[in-house]
Order: C-alpha cells, then structure tokens, then sequence
C-alpha cells in the first residue's frame, strides 16, 4: 500500500512549536542525529556514540560507542540505529549489535521510529517514510510527504515527522494512508528538526543538528470530538 502524495492539497494553519527545554551540547558530541526515548532516558546518536540522557536533570547516563549518523529508535527491549546503508538492532545494556539489515534508503535515509511492531524509515529528499519489516528490511509500505523528512515519531495513532530546509524547519503531523498534512509546528528561524521521538506523552525530543542540542517540544493537545 502506498499512500498518495499531498503535495496539491490545502495546508494547515501553522502554529508556533513551544520549546520548553535545551539539552547539551554534550562533551565529545558535535552533532545530534537520531534522538529516542525509553521511557526513561533520552537517547542521541551523536555521531560516533549514542548518549543517554535524564530528561529530568539533563545529566547523561549512558554513554555506547556505535556509529550513528541518522534515524534512532527504541522497541521496548532494543535499540535500533542507522549507521550509513544499514539499520542495527543494539542491546542497549552491552551495546552488543544483535542483527543488522538494510537501511531502504541505501545510505539515504533520516529519521526512524518503532511502532505497530515495525521501523518506520525516513527518506529525506525523497520526501517518503517507509514501514519496513524489522527482521528483513523489507519494504512493508510508503507513505509521501509534502517536505523533505527528517526524525520521525508515533504517539496515540499519530505520525509526526520534522522537516527542514534551509533556515526553515517544522514538526508535521501527517495522515498516514494519505499524507495529508493535519497539523504544523514551526520551529524558530534557524533552529532544524534532525531527529523527532515522542516521549509517549506531552512532549517531543527534537534532534538540533550542527546545533548539538535537543530540544523538549510541547506536543498539542487533541480537543475531543
């Protein structure tokens, strides 16, 4: 199944994203790529390590060295990185890679997350995300975005994803069987969305690039109809 693309459809009013905290730069940290969350920890791929950190008091806690220059998730038991052409499956505990397999971006990809017992694979320029199966890399579905696709995240039945290009980035909630775009948060002039995970509640953990920050933003409340 592949959803249709939005690109001719009417767009959203876009609202300011409420950045409620800064986390880092992180020592030995110049870029923040993928971004997870445990329910406990914070998780960037900062490059060459993945750091964990308290979202509470901002301290790290954890600290493995793993190659981790996109996407980064989190099943429950796992984690799972991208690391140039392929997606690695870690034991968080050891840092031991269990298994590894393709990324479907080939060395092109951005944001991942975990859901409905899948990985959900961003392809920035190609302006897609992609379900794949977990144990092989196949491709399950494609879902088409209206902008570039950078972190990307479930929470409650939603698909939300980060967009940036140039000095503009945002955080879109998207229909995902049509890829229409549903909700927007824009993000302050020159501060990007690298990776996007939510924390399953109120807040989003947004990846800031070069910036080596992450940054907590508010997730909209959902008026009951």
């Amino acid at each position: 199944m592949t959803g249709k693309t939005s690109r001719n459809r009417p767009q959203p009013p876009v609202h300011a994203a409420e950045i409620v905290r800064e986390y880092g730069p992180f020592a030995g940290a110049a870029q923040v790529h993928g971004v997870s969350h445990d329910g406990f920890n914070v998780w960037a791929a900062t490059g060459a390590q993945l750091v964990a950190f308290d979202p509470a008091s901002g301290e790290p806690t954890r600290t493995l060295a793993h190659a981790g220059d996109a996407g980064t998730a989190f099943d429950g038991t796992y984690l799972y990185q991208i690391a140039e052409a392929r997606i690695d499956k870690i034991d968080p505990a050891t840092g031991e890679v269990l298994a590894s397999i393709p990324a479907p971006g080939h060395g092109y990809d951005s944001g991942l997350a975990w859901a409905e017992g899948s990985l959900w694979v961003g392809q920035y320029r190609d302006r897609k995300i992609h379900q794949i199966d977990p144990a092989t890399g196949a491709v399950v579905r494609t879902i088409e975005s209206n902008r570039f696709v950078t972190g990307v995240t479930w929470v409650d039945g939603e698909l939300w994803h980060g967009t940036w290009e140039g000095d503009e980035s945002e955080i879109r909630r998207i229909d995902p069987q049509s890829g229409a775009v549903l909700d927007r948060l824009e993000m302050p002039r020159g501060t990007g969305v690298s990776g996007l995970e939510s924390d399953g509640a109120e807040l989003f953990y947004c990846g800031g690039g070069a910036s080596g920050k992450v940054r907590a933003v508010r997730r909209p409340k959902r008026v009951a109809s």
